[in-house]
C-alpha cells in the first residue's frame, strides 16, 4: 500500500465510560467520513485520569481485554472498515492491572494488545500503584492499511521503545498519551516541558524512519492540565498535523509508505547499526 490516511481523537476526559464510548463512537465516525483508515484514541480514553491519587475502588474501572469495550469497537471497525486502536485499563485477575492498547484490524478482528512497558510515578501520575509493568514485549501488526505499532505515554521517552517497535516492523508509530502541566510548575517550566516532548518523539521518528503519532488529551483534571498538542510527525520529524493546548479535535495525516521506504533506503540507519557493540544497553549502568 502506498498512502494511508491516520487519525489522532484529541478530546478531554469523561465522567464515566458510557459516556466516553459515545463520544469516541463519533468522534470515529467522524474520522472516517474524512478518509482516515486508522484511528487512534488517547491513553485511557473512557475515564478520567484516575491515576491523580491512590484510591483502591478505582480499580472498577478496569475491564478484560478483550472484552467489553473491543467487541463494541469491533463492530464499529468492521462496519466502517477501519483499523482501531483502544487505550484500555485492563484487569487481567485480581491484583493484576494493566495500562493496554487493543488493536482492531478493519474486518473486526482482534489483533492483539500491547501492555505498557514502563510506568511512571511522580505526583499527580500515581501510575505504579494501578499498572503492572507490560509484558508483551514491542510488537506491530500487519493491519489492512500497514504494519503499525503502539507504544503508550512514558514509553515515548525511552528510544528502545520506538527502536524495538521499528525493528518489529512498524512502519507507523502510535502513541496514547495523558501528560500535562501541573499548576505550580507550569509558568517556570510548562514551556521547556512541551517542548521536550515534542522534541524526544520527532527524533524518535527520524531516528527510526518512520512515521510516528502522539495522541494526547486537553482539559484540567485536578491539579494537571493536559496539554494536547497532540502530533502526528512523518520520518524527517516534519510536523504533519499538530493540535492545540485547549481543543478536542481530531487529526489527520496522509502517510505515504512508499515514501518512507524510499528514505530509509537512502537513510540506513538500521543497515549501520552496530550490534556487536551494544551489549551494555541491557545493564541499568555502566560502571566503567
Amino acid at each position: 500500500m502506498k498512502s494511508t490516511r491516520i487519525a489522532c481523537l484529541q478530546t478531554t476526559g469523561f465522567s464515566s465510560p458510557s459516556e466516553a464510548a459515545a463520544h469516541t463512537e463519533t468522534l470515529i465516525r467522524e474520522a472516517a467520513a474524512g478518509g482516515a483508515k486508522i484511528i487512534c484514541t488517547q491513553e485511557l480514553f473512557l475515564t478520567p485520569y484516575f491515576c491523580r491519587v491512590q484510591d483502591p475502588e478505582l480499580f472498577d474501572l478496569a475491564e478484560s481485554v478483550p472484552g467489553p469495550s473491543t467487541r463494541r469497537f469491533q463492530e464499529l471497525a468492521k462496519e466502517l472498515a477501519v483499523v482501531l486502536i483502544l487505550s484500555l485499563f485492563e484487569r487481567r485477575a485480581a491484583g493484576l492491572y494493566h495500562n493496554t492498547a487493543a488493536v482492531l484490524d478493519a474486518d473486526g478482528s482482534y489483533l492483539g494488545a500491547y501492555r505498557k512497558m514502563h510506568i511512571p510515578q511522580d505526583p499527580g501520575f500515581e501510575e505504579k500503584f494501578y499498572f503492572t509493568p507490560g509484558d508483551t514485549g514491542f510488537m506491530a501488526w500487519d493491519t489492512a492499511y500497514g504494519t503499525i505499532g503502539v507504544i503508550i505515554c512514558w514509553d515515548q521517552w525511552f528510544p528502545e521503545s520506538v527502536r524495538l517497535t521499528a525493528m518489529a516492523g512498524a512502519e507507523i508509530i502510535f502513541c496514547p498519551t495523558a501528560i500535562g502541566w501541573l499548576s505550580e510548575e507550569k509558568a517556570e517550566l510548562g514551556e521547556r516541558q512541551l517542548r521536550a516532548w515534542q522534541r524526544v518523539q520527532e527524533g524518535q521518528a527520524v531516528a527510526n524512519g518512520c512515521y510516528y503519532a502522539a495522541v494526547n488529551r486537553v482539559g484540567t483534571e485536578g491539579e494537571t492540565e493536559f496539554w494536547g498538542h497532540s502530533f502526528i510527525s512523518d520520518y524527517t520529524g516534519t510536523l504533519l498535523a499538530e493540535g492545540g493546548a485547549e481543543s478536542s479535535e481530531i487529526l489527520y495525516a496522509d502517510c505515504d509508505l512508499k515514501a518512507m521506504t524510499d528514505h530509509r533506503r537512502m537513510w540506513p540507519f538500521f543497515r549501520d547499526r552496530r550490534i556487536d557493540a551494544y551489549q551494555d544497553v541491557t545493564n541499568r549502568w555502566s560502571d566503567g
